[in-house]
């Protein structure tokens, strides 16, 4: 096939769209933790962009789309370091090594997401050991099985960018690398309120921004299908920033962090579906996920668990319920598979199926990668570090 340059253009901007919501995580996280460790969390951020980068290049993309091996993962000598993807190489009209990096750039960013369960006491050394594993054996595994031929895709499992593969994974990830490392001290006695909310509702935009090209831009093509999933992705955010707006104003107040949260939520919701349902659908994953994701945080925060920035709470169960919400609101005058509502329950039970496996892959195996490097390693800084804040004790500088 040609090379199609409006789809190359769209697909272009769509990988700078996701790159830039790698920084804007850490800009997201780094108004929410104290001053201290403010320039430590943005910095957990960058790290993972660097790390992905050099992971995908060297083993990532040949572990996820290299030839099939079993169902499990992929692999081909041909891939490792890139050096058997022509530069001249098109594949539906778009660039092989622009679907490299388009991938790439979500990889970067489920590493970026999942170190909510770890600021403000990890040892950037710890960090980028456990960063490399991850990326290689929880990441690119899940992308195998829902995008390079895996088991999920063989099942029929639909995931158009990324539920099981970017959300559950880092959202499990985090809650597991929290229970490994502990909580930080004083947490459950001292308030550990964000010192900069208006940088995390900067890094929030930023997010939002991004996804659309996220979402719209897995579509692989300037057509039809990118124009809907921008449309549900829009009408999804929407929904679920009100509705968490609501449920917090029930309680309280109606917050502004509470609000971009339930646009995030929302945002989680529709990634799995986004190619597959209709706007009304996407409304209403929209509200379902938002609750969900509430109801996860509220959960949380009465067990104590210092899972500190709620990736589990929003990305984790946000992508989990949006993976099974498209195995009920999928149409199939969209994909060609419809969803429970139109009386698919084998596909509805594949979504449900898909979901927990990447659930308890993900969170298994990312608790046995931190309960190793925490043995060998350590994860966690001294007492004295956490107490000076990570900035100094890690980087030598104060925000």
């Amino acid at each position: 096939m040609d090379l199609d340059t409006g789809a190359t253009a769209w697909v272009l901007i769509s990988a700078a769209l996701v790159l830039m919501m790698v920084p804007a995580v850490g800009l997201f996280y780094g108004g929410m933790v104290r001053k201290k460790n403010v320039i430590s969390t943005m910095m957990l951020s960058f790290t993972a962009l660097a790390l992905g980068i050099v992971q995908w290049i060297i083993i990532g993309y040949s572990l996820a789309f290299g030839g099939d091996v079993g169902g499990v993962i992929g692999w081909s000598l041909e891939y490792v370091g890139l050096s058997g993807i022509p530069l001249d190489g098109v594949t539906n009209g778009i660039p092989d090594v622009l679907f490299v990096c388009f991938q790439m750039m979500f990889a970067c960013l489920a590493l970026a997401i999942l170190t909510s369960g770890i600021v403000g006491r990890v040892k950037m050394s710890s960090y980028i050991v456990f960063g490399l594993l991850w990326l290689t054996l929880v990441y690119a595994p899940l992308a195998h099985w829902a995008w390079g031929g895996g088991w999920a895709a063989q099942l029929g499992a639909l995931d158009f960018a990324g539920g099981t593969v970017v959300h559950i994974s880092s959202g499990f990830a985090a809650l597991a690398l929290a229970l490994v490392i502990g909580k930080r001290i004083g947490y459950g006695k001292h308030m550990f309120s964000p010192h900069n909310i208006p940088m995390t509702l900067i890094g929030g935009m930023f997010l939002i921004v991004g996804w659309f090209g996220f979402n719209a831009g897995s579509a692989l093509a300037a057509n039809e299908l990118a124009a809907s999933a921008f449309l549900v992705t829009a009408a999804s955010a929407a929904t679920g920033a009100l509705t968490w707006m609501a449920l917090s104003w029930k309680s309280g107040k109606p917050s502004s962090l509470g609000f971009i949260s339930g646009a995030l939520a929302g945002l989680v919701g529709i990634t799995p579906a986004a190619g597959y349902v209709n706007v009304v659908g996407a409304m209403l994953i929209g509200v379902l996920t938002a609750i969900v994701c509430y109801a996860a945080l509220t959960f949380r925060i009465k067990k104590g668990l210092d899972e500190s920035l709620d990736a589990w709470a929003i990305h984790g169960m946000g992508g989990f319920a949006g993976a099974v919400l498209t195995g009920v609101f999928a149409v199939s005058a969209i994909c060609g598979v419809g969803g429970l509502l139109e009386g698919n329950i084998q596909q509805f039970g594949i979504q449900v199926l898909d979901a927990v496996i990447a659930m308890v892959y993900a969170f298994g195996l990312t608790f046995v990668l931190g309960w190793i490097i925490n043995k060998t390693m350590g994860l966690r800084v001294t007492e004295d570090e956490e107490y000076i804040g990570m900035d100094l004790a890690q980087h030598g500088e104060q925000a």
